[in-house]
């Protein structure tokens, strides 16, 4: 009897389990469908959608067209791509070796480093001092501004440095009794063994690049230089239908000029957030993995 309460009890909470994450799904979801409607709607329907229509009223392109001809579009995307990936790729870089040599025993001062490091993480500079360095070194306009900060992100560096840790010390002498020197069991040895943490914190610095318009908007006065989030922000702000769709549009009656600036801020959205929702699947393998391994030690 009670190994059949216990078993009623286990499905009662695993419906309950069930029923809160599909709500959490829906709840997720339900705005990215009702953006993608509205944005495939036609122009003419767009107006009366509801923020819970999830299905598009008539079928219509003329959104994504514009966006993928416009050329602050354009040029923005290219901008977001070069500082995302030179970011990413410095910041993966520096931060693995820095928790490769701070997470070895015998480094010299490895405590008063990793005091230094925690202290960063509670006294975080704020914009207008980053504004003056960027002034002072002559970054501004540049895309080194944007690239160079946050270098080595605090958390995600403890995150490796754990995962490090975990290392067997047999593996790393079996490979210096093989006559591999110090950047060779880093390389070889150390890095394939931490593909998961490398992956996660690869993911959080891409998130954080791509979202970034804060600091674009603030150190770039040269629009050619805009990301693509700092596009999305001049268009929804300034709301210029003229300069969004052009003056010859405007003046055509048909296609572009017909297009629901609603309709225009769901598609700029989107076409935002898609690229990296697009990377997700191919890393989500490694995060859980690396996320929990960076937590336990």
């Amino acid at each position: 009897m009670a190994s059949q309460n216990r078993t009623g009890l286990e499905r009662a909470e695993g419906a309950i389990i069930v029923s809160v994450l599909l709500a959490l799904v829906v709840i997720t979801v339900q705005p990215i469908m009702n953006l993608l409607a509205i944005s495939l709607s036609d122009p003419a329907n767009v107006p009366a959608m509801s923020g819970l229509a999830v299905i598009p009223e008539g079928l219509s392109f003329d959104i994504w067209t514009l966006l993928a001809n416009h050329p602050a579009v354009q040029r923005g995307l290219m901008n977001s791509l070069f500082i995302t990936v030179t970011a990413t790729l410095l910041n993966v870089t520096f931060t693995a070796l820095m928790a490769w040599a701070l997470s070895r025993q015998r480094l010299p001062f490895r405590r008063t480093i990793f005091i230094l490091v925690l202290i960063t993480i509670v006294f975080e500079p704020g914009i207008i001092p980053d504004y003056f360095v960027m002034r002072r070194l002559g970054l501004l306009d540049d895309y080194a501004s944007v690239i160079i900060f946050k270098m080595v992100n605090a958390w995600y560096l403890i995150i490796l440095i754990r995962f490090f840790e975990e290392v067997p010390e047999e593996l790393i002498e079996a490979a210096e009794l093989d006559g591999a020197n110090p950047f060779q069991v880093f390389w070889r040895v150390v890095l394939p063994l931490a593909k998961p943490a490398l992956a996660t914190i690869t993911l959080f610095y891409i998130v954080y690049h791509w979202n970034d318009f804060l600091r674009p908007m603030i150190y770039f006065n040269d629009q050619g230089k805009w990301p693509l989030q700092v596009v999305l922000r001049q268009f929804v702000l300034v709301g210029d239908k003229a300069a969004i769709v052009g003056l010859e549009a405007m003046g055509s009656y048909t296609g572009a000029s017909q297009i629901d600036f609603k309709a225009f801020r769901a598609g700029m959205i989107l076409f935002t957030i898609l690229p990296v929702l697009a990377i997700y699947p191919f890393i989500l393998k490694y995060f859980t993995k690396g996320t929990m391994s960076g937590a336990l030690k």
